[in-house]
């Protein structure tokens, strides 16, 4: 029997499953239980110490995830009232199903040999394979290295069920496209970029997302065609971010206004003129961003060995890109150790007030955020790292403050590291007198203050790209 065969006799798409309750598997139950012909939606969570609680939780139709996600937690609230979303810890429950996706993790141990750590995907891949029936769709949403759909997670499918991909069930991969702040409206109204094993494994998976999708479409292509899909657009965007952080840099050297020269460049409009001007900043954070570039490094590695025309002893401008962002944090550092010595205060024994956490405005997702490195090179240096942000109450190692104001207190420097709203609010009098120093020094990672009001209150300014007042002359008001 094919495999056309099998899904015709399993009927529809009823049960669903969702392993993985963060970021992205949340609001992906939470819009598969809201289509009316989805009986049944459950997500698989592992009832472990660290992340155990989201069960509970989940099922009380709570999210848990903090900072702003505009309808997450009232749609959660709907489809748990309504019992079509339950959170469950029983993978045996996987059996029941007719479509499985996994949203589970996949970093990098080590940048510089390549090697991603894919032991929480694969243990779900396992846990998948061990309960898989006949005619299941499994969908890997995770980023993953090109051709490990078809690799390691078909193998191990395969190993784990006794069944054949292809022929007994259907494989696709199905790269999350979201950001976070806007999860559910990313869902929606992205195109979808749905890639099977085979032909049945694409359509399949095309009856998995459409009835959730509002503004977006399948786009429908080959599981590795996927997965480079993935890797490259965000390895374009970390490409893009580094561009502008590059150009921030030359700024600050030649003395000018990087927002300027920003304005102007995006002023060219016109057909077939493209710039994509991002924005720069302190540092690119979160899980995609930050390892996306060494998949699809690796991807060609393995894909594309003794086959890739590249210019001889040349390193890749995409690593090279991710080099520069991995940089900004350094730089800021540099920024705070020459503000202070501007304001005569040794970096030793500083008080330094760290704002933002976080490394997305207005979220509280510390994944890989800018500001660690960063604190880690203060603290190194002897300076005393005060941390505050609005949406991150806790984080292993790190003390947070629980207000902005107790962070700046007899701060000598305050530096902002996301554009939280709350941040927007500070204003350079009331932070002076906080901050108890006739000449505190502020830093501003996202461009966030008009430099000119702190300036004119006393303080030492330093910005990122701001070279026409980072060398300001120091005014005593």
């Amino acid at each position: 029997m094919t495999l056309e065969a099998v899904l015709k006799e399993i009927g529809p798409i009823r049960m669903i499953g969702v392993l993985g309750m963060g970021y992205v598997g949340i609001p992906a139950a939470a819009l598969f239980a809201d289509v009316p012909q989805y009986e049944k939606v459950y997500g698989f969570q592992r009832d472990s110490p660290s992340s155990g609680y989201k069960i509970a939780m989940l099922n009380r139709g709570e999210s848990p995830l903090k900072g702003e996600e505009p309808g997450l937690e009232e749609l959660l609230q709907k489809v748990t009232a309504a019992q079509k979303f339950a959170c469950t810890a029983d993978f045996s429950k996987i059996a029941e199903l007719d479509a499985v996706t996994l949203s589970i993790q996949t970093p990098f141990l080590n940048k510089e040999d390549l090697l991603p750590d894919f032991s929480a995907l694969m243990e779900g891949v396992k846990n998948v394979g061990y309960y898989l029936k006949p005619g299941m769709l499994v969908v890997l949403e995770s980023t993953v290295t090109p051709g490990t759909t078809i690799g390691i997670a078909r193998e191990l499918l395969e190993k784990e069920s006794g069944l054949t991909a292809g022929v007994d069930f259907a494989l696709a991969h199905a790269p999350e496209r979201v950001m976070v702040g806007r999860l559910l409206r990313n869902i929606r109204e992205h195109d979808r970029i749905v890639g099977g094993i085979d032909e049945a494994s694409t359509r399949r998976a095309t009856e998995l997302y459409s009835p959730v999708l509002t503004l977006g479409k399948v786009i429908p292509m080959s599981s590795t065609a996927a997965e480079v899909t993935k890797t490259a657009e965000n390895t374009f965007r970390d490409l893009q971010i580094a561009a502008i952080n590059e150009l921030a840099l030359y700024c600050e050297a030649m003395g000018i206004n990087v927002y300027d020269v920003r304005t102007g460049i995006d002023s060219l409009k016109g057909e077939g003129i493209t710039r994509a001007m991002l924005w720069p900043g302190a540092g690119v954070g979160g899980h995609c961003l930050t390892k996306d570039t060494y998949h699809l490094e690796r991807g060609v590695q393995q894909l594309g060995k003794g086959t890739l025309d590249y210019p001889a002893n040349e390193p890749s401008l995409y690593v090279l890109a991710r080099h520069i962002n991995d940089f900004m944090p350094t730089h800021m550092f540099r920024l705070t150790k020459d503000a202070l010595q501007r304001a005569g205060i040794p970096l030793k024994g500083a008080k330094v007030a760290l704002l933002g956490w976080a490394f997305l405005s207005n979220s509280d997702d510390t994944r890989n955020t800018p500001a660690e490195p960063y604190r880690d090179l203060l603290i190194h240096e002897g300076a005393v790292v005060s941390v505050h942000d609005p949406y991150v109450a806790e984080y292993p190692g790190v003390a947070m403050v629980p207000f902005v104001e107790e962070a700046i207190e007899n701060a000598d420097a305050i530096v902002i590291f996301a554009g939280h709203h709350q941040y927007l609010t500070l204003k350079p009098v009331e932070v002076k007198q906080l901050s108890a120093k006739e000449h505190p020094v502020i830093v501003d990672g996202r461009n966030l203050i008009d430099p000119d009001i702190y300036i004119h209150e006393g303080f030492v300014y330093k910005g990122i790209g701001r070279g026409d007042k980072n060398n300001h002359a120091i005014r005593t008001p």
